[in-house]
């Protein structure tokens, strides 16, 4: 278990420089954990100069482009664990959506809508503590039937807690990757369920890892950890070898036992992905659930360190307009993964189709305030 000394008081300005850290990584050093804690720990004002040396580690590894991700949800709700954070988990009165399994058909309808948007790669999840061996069968046939007809879209799968061989079925069903996220750190994951351990979750990515599934773990920031145990759940990731790692931040859903619980500012969101970029400047980072009302206006701003996002909605939580996010990757001079930049819309030039020139908002004339009867806007 990676850990960092609570004791030790950590500044900035005396540590480490951004920049400086940013090219000794580039020169092929490695980040530390006093280094890490230390930029989590970046003055608010400091906040910019952060985002652009860790946007050039994303640069070096991903350049300009965006990778979209689609979630289809197998099966919502009803699951047996007790995670505090989940609207799906055992004793969580959240009123979501509750399913029993999609058929093949309705998965790959939903599948086929999130490729037709622009993903590269669909998520087909399950609610659940692990998939049994018919789960296993029943996810294969839909793995088979995606990679027959887009055999350039990943596929990744998230049923839960693996038993041997489950990860090998998978893989020869054409899945490419498996989620399993580490959620937390080791010395905080008892806070927050207790009917499975943080190693039955590091043994599931290590099982889809030795079936040659790439593996995809990630965590969720506003639980109530300490910054020490967000540095140690990234430095676990980068120890797990992540090829993905989504950063969720928490969704306190009414009726889940961390209702209310809203522990995270915009500026700290963009120090927590700033400060995963730094631990692993050559992987997926990828923006997941609960970005839209955690980043808030900075998402943009967080395109320039994560190098992949979610397109449209997520397990239980619905997502920003996936034309809002198609036009935010747009206008912020992105490109996406697998389209060229002409399809995809990227960065501006001097010349523009009739297409392009006529999206735009029109101005809407000014009617209240000054001048007028109406109230203004304020």
């Amino acid at each position: 278990m990676t850990t960092v000394n609570p004791d030790q008081t950590v500044n900035l300005d005396q540590l480490v420089n951004p920049d400086q850290l940013a090219e000794s990584i580039l020169d092929g050093a490695a980040i530390t954990e006093a280094e890490a804690l230390a930029l989590l720990s970046t003055p608010d004002e400091d906040l910019f100069g952060l985002v652009h040396a860790g946007s050039r580690l994303r640069r070096r590894y991903f350049g300009m482009s965006i990778k979209l991700n689609y979630l289809v949800n197998l099966k919502s709700g009803m699951c047996p664990e007790t995670c505090t954070y989940c609207s799906q988990s055992l004793g969580s009165k959240a009123e979501i959506l509750k399913y029993s399994w999609l058929s093949i058909e309705e998965a790959m309808d939903q599948a086929s809508m999130g490729i037709g948007g622009g993903a590269s790669r669909v998520c087909l999840v399950a609610s659940g503590r692990g998939p049994s061996r018919r789960d296993v069968n029943r996810v294969g046939e839909i793995v088979e039937r995606l990679k027959d007809e887009n055999p350039e879209v990943e596929v990744c799968a998230c049923l839960g807690i693996l038993k041997e061989g489950q990860a090998e079925s998978l893989k020869e069903a054409g899945a490419d990757a498996y989620n399993h996220n580490i959620n937390t750190a080791e010395s905080f994951h008892d806070n927050i369920v207790k009917t499975h351990t943080y190693e039955d979750r590091t043994n599931t990515v290590e099982l889809a890892k030795t079936a040659g599934l790439s593996p995809c773990s990630g965590l969720i920031v506003g639980l109530g950890e300490s910054d020490e145990q967000i540095i140690e759940a990234l430095f676990a990731l980068k120890a797990l070898d992540s090829d993905s790692i989504p950063i969720n931040f928490l969704v306190p859903f009414d009726g889940t036992p961390l209702e209310g619980q809203w522990n995270l500012t915009p500026m700290q969101c963009m120090k927590i992905v700033a400060t995963a970029r730094f631990v692993c400047p050559d992987r997926e980072i990828r923006l997941a659930g609960g970005r839209e009302i955690h980043l808030k206006s900075l998402q943009p701003m967080a395109l320039q360190l994560a190098n992949s996002i979610f397109l449209g909605d997520y397990l239980t939580a619905e997502g920003q307009a996936a034309a809002d996010d198609l036009a935010m990757i747009r206008d912020n001079g992105f490109t996406i993964l697998g389209q060229d930049e002409e399809t995809a819309g990227g960065c501006c030039s001097d010349t523009k189709s009739t297409t392009e020139a006529a999206d735009h908002t029109d101005p809407v004339i000014r009617r209240r305030g000054a001048g007028t009867a109406a109230t203004a806007n304020v």
